[in-house]
């Protein structure tokens, strides 16, 4: 047989998929799991976007599109993302594609070059597609560390002393995944200062942006200066529950007619009819989005509770998106495991509970401790049962270990 590429024999992966797989798997064979493994909003699509990509079947855009996408989906997002970041976006620096996860590839493809030793930050623990595509496309990914007593955000001081003269690229995820933790005002404008310093562009990754908590969502991209060298990308999928419609998009003045050219070599377009149904999500109404935002709010303040109140568990209340990122360090003492990933895997098997750890998210930080990821995308009811099983879970395995 003929040789796999370096490249794709050693590509990551996102290991939320590959958790939801063993947990179907156990469930295919009678086991009762409750998931709190997947991002993914647990509400039907508002009905008004089902009826315009219905409409929009029925009359026939079932073609090819502009690579860039429909006009009317363009202006659609440039007004949406002038009104929701205070910042004003033209419908020319607007791309769009299959979700939001395409962006990281092209970014990376049009601001480094492959084998020259240029790097990108990015934040740790992260969205592991930021790593994986990043030695994918033959640059050097440099972690900065996410830190608890920062409320999951880094230092800038340090991110600063990361970076080179071969650093490219800034990624920054606020609200994050997998923390839940929301870059504040203050913060981003010392990110700034430093990425203006440095000529640094900068990846701000917005798929969570209506889904801050407890304060205003802020855009980086709104602090002077900062505009012309940030890549804002968002999405439809968490904010109106279409996680399988795929459809994302970017904005940039500069790199949108780039980011065309690589939806021309790649996807062609993004699908007609899911643009026709984006339209309508954005400029119809959001009074459904804007409940299940709500909703999450309520979950996040049980599960946070709920977690505070185990042994050997704290819980930061996260301030954004529908996750929360325990501190589980004692509690693996207690119960006799080495580490979150054996817990992980104990918790799946003993007590029927699916989280994920936090090595699906990168490297632990180090003098952090250990943690286990839950998406509270799932009902009260879950919440509460899955909080059950795990009081359970900790109540026998102490008794067990200091028999």
């Amino acid at each position: 047989m003929p040789n796999i590429s370096s490249r794709t024999s050693n590509l990551g992966t996102e290991n939320a998929f590959v958790v939801l797989e063993e947990v179907n798997e156990l469930a295919a064979q009678g086991r009762d799991i409750l998931s709190f493994c997947i991002g993914q909003p647990d509400f039907n699509t508002p009905s008004n976007i089902c009826q315009a990509a219905q409409k929009a079947i029925e009359e026939g855009k079932h073609g090819y599109t502009p690579s860039a996408g429909i006009p009317e989906l363009r202006e659609a997002v440039a007004a949406y993302l002038s009104r929701t970041r205070d910042i004003q976006v033209e419908p020319d620096w607007v791309v769009i594609a299959n979700g939001a996860k395409p962006f990281i590839g092209f970014t990376l493809l049009s601001v480094t070059d492959y084998g020259k030793g240029h790097e990108v930050l990015y934040p740790n623990p992260g969205f592991p597609i930021y790593a994986s595509q990043t030695l994918a496309h033959g640059a050097v990914p440099v972690p900065l560390h996410l830190l608890e007593s920062r409320n999951f955000a880094f230092d800038v001081d340090e991110m600063e002393s990361r970076i080179t003269p071969d650093t490219k690229l800034l990624i920054l995820c606020s609200p994050h995944n997998p923390t839940g933790g929301v870059l504040t005002r203050e913060t981003l404008e010392k990110v700034a200062e430093v990425a203006l310093r440095h000529n640094l562009w900068v990846y701000s990754d917005e798929v969570y942006s209506r889904m801050v908590h407890d304060e205003k969502f802020e855009s980086i991209a709104s602090i002077p200066g900062m505009m012309e060298r940030t890549i804002i990308c968002d999405g439809a999928s968490k904010t109106y529950a279409m996680t399988g419609w795929r459809l994302g998009y970017a904005v940039n003045e500069t790199l949108a007619p780039y980011f065309a050219t690589w939806m021309t070599n790649t996807d062609s377009c993004a699908s007609h009819v899911t643009q026709w149904a984006i339209v309508e999500a954005l400029n119809g109404p959001q009074e459904q989005p804007d409940h299940m935002m709500g909703i999450f709010k309520k979950r996040r303040d049980l599960i946070v509770d709920a977690l505070n109140g185990l042994d050997g568990v704290t819980c930061l209340s996260p301030g954004g998106a529908f996750y929360v990122w325990p501190n589980v360090t004692e509690l693996c003492k207690m119960v006799g495991s080495e580490n979150s990933e054996i817990l992980r895997k104990r918790l799946l098997h003993e007590a029927g509970i699916a989280v994920l750890a936090d090595i699906h998210f990168g490297e632990r930080v180090p003098g952090e401790g250990q943690h286990l990821r839950f998406s509270y995308a799932t009902s009260n009811d879950n919440i509460i049962e899955g909080m059950e099983r795990l009081k359970h879970f900790i109540k026998t395995q102490r008794a067990n270990t200091s028999a």
